[in-house]
């Protein structure tokens, strides 16, 4: 995707977040929005990949914000080269497409630290389409003291969000896709 795209495609999620009935914000919270925070584009993390295809058997469990499990299928494991360091990744396929969720050494202080998603393509026998710079928090993001107050039986959850396996956390930092969320509008979240 060129820079003009994403700059576009960027404007319109942040029309989203702040105008429709279905953004992930609460009503002050979209009152108060301007913008979500992203890496600049970096072409050097949109890639293609060929994945090592796991059996179609492995399946594995993944636990979600509130504590319910989910059962996603390992498709495959691709490698590929960040700042001189060789890392691995497993995409996962669900029955609406694929996922890939990771973190990465920025989680916590410039990314949210229950890991960042993307929704490879598949292009080709194997072959993905791993764009980081379309990398997007899930909604958990925005909302994540009301996961935390549901855990201590104070209130409901709105979002259950899947939470990165151990083998899609990474150790070096991914800048590309979109950070922590900042800005008056992130502490408005009571409605």
């Amino acid at each position: 995707m060129s820079a003009a795209q994403m700059t576009a495609m960027r404007a319109e999620k942040d029309r989203f977040f702040k105008t429709h009935p279905q953004s992930p914000l609460s009503e002050p919270q979209q009152a108060l929005f301007t913008h979500l925070e992203y890496y600049p584009h970096n072409p050097a993390l949109d890639l293609t990949v060929t994945v090592e295809r796991f059996a179609d058997d492995d399946v594995m469990t993944i636990e979600t914000t509130t504590g319910e499990i989910r059962r996603y299928r390992r498709y495959g494991r691709f490698a590929f080269d960040v700042d001189g360091e060789t890392v691995q990744l497993t995409i996962y396929e669900t029955p609406h497409g694929y996922f890939l969720p990771f973190t990465d050494a920025n989680a916590n202080k410039e990314t949210y630290g229950g890991g960042r998603y993307l929704d490879p393509e598949m292009i080709g026998e194997n072959t993905f389409a791993v764009d980081f710079n379309v990398a997007y928090n899930p909604y958990c993001a925005y909302d994540e003291p009301s996961v935390l107050a549901s855990r201590e039986g104070r209130e409901p959850v709105q979002w259950s969000c899947p939470l990165t396996p151990f083998e899609n956390r990474l150790k070096v930092a991914i800048r590309a896709g979109e950070k922590l969320p900042v800005g008056e509008w992130v502490n408005s979240r009571q409605e």
